[in-house]
């Protein structure tokens, strides 16, 4: 009887373990500390929940305490490192064209973000981000050129869909800017106007308005990447 033909290993395996090294090796040249703070991490917490075990099975097996305890340390290390992941990245890509857009990826479900819907010429950016809160248009680079650019695209969000609310959000790290690194929490904090059938009849007003703009040229340089995909790595997806 012949063989069955081993099956193909899975690239996507080796594309996440691929994927999470660099994520590591990107987070070490910003946070050169992150291996011994990882390692730390991992043994505190493995340690609470072997003794929190032994407490709760006193006289049992030590297999399942120890068990446990690997466990405990490896979802610690996967939270710290993923938060610490995020920091970094965001640290890199600050002050860079787009770096707004980059970070919005981190978003769930149910947000819809279209970067550089508006540049001037000194590569000031007007990112939208449609949600529940409404539509939110926020703005990097100088405020003096963005104020009335900001204006600008409001005007013409509110000829399409005028009953939706619109928040207007600078980054920065001025007074009355929200930094980058706290952009995503902002968002998300800014309330739950819509639900999400007003959301798609929104997303169809605006298509018609992206329809008619002339082409708007892109920041020079490179551009960050979304961390959507840093998101997915660390949870194993």
């Amino acid at each position: 009887m012949a063989r069955k033909p081993k099956a193909p290993k899975d690239p996507n395996k080796v594309g996440r373990i691929k994927q999470i090294r660099q994520s590591y090796t990107m987070t070490k040249q910003s946070d050169p500390k992150i291996g011994l703070i990882l390692l730390g991490t991992f043994v505190l917490a493995a340690l609470a929940g072997f003794a929190l075990m032994l407490l709760v099975f006193r006289g049992g097996s030590l297999v399942f305490p120890i068990v446990f305890g690997v466990l405990t340390g490896t979802l610690a290390v996967l939270i710290i490192f993923g938060r610490r992941a995020q920091s970094s990245a965001l640290r890199q890509i600050e002050g860079k064209p787009g770096a707004a857009a980059a970070a919005l990826g981190m978003l769930k479900r149910g947000w819809k973000t279209e970067p550089a819907i508006a540049v001037t010429k000194q590569q000031d950016v007007v990112t939208r981000v449609v949600g529940p809160p409404g539509i939110v248009l926020i703005g990097e680079g100088n405020p003096n050129r963005l104020r009335p650019l900001l204006t600008s695209e409001r005007r013409k969000h509110e000829r399409v869909a005028s009953e939706t609310p619109i928040h207007e959000v600078l980054v920065g790290n001025d007074p009355g800017q929200v930094p980058l690194r706290k952009l995503t929490k902002h968002v998300t904090k800014l309330g739950r106007e819509i639900k999400p059938a007003q959301m798609t009849d929104v997303l169809q007003r605006i298509k018609a308005l992206d329809a008619n703009r002339s082409a708007i040229p892109m920041p020079k340089g490179p551009v960050p990447t979304s961390m959507k995909g840093m998101r997915g790595n660390l949870r194993g997806r």
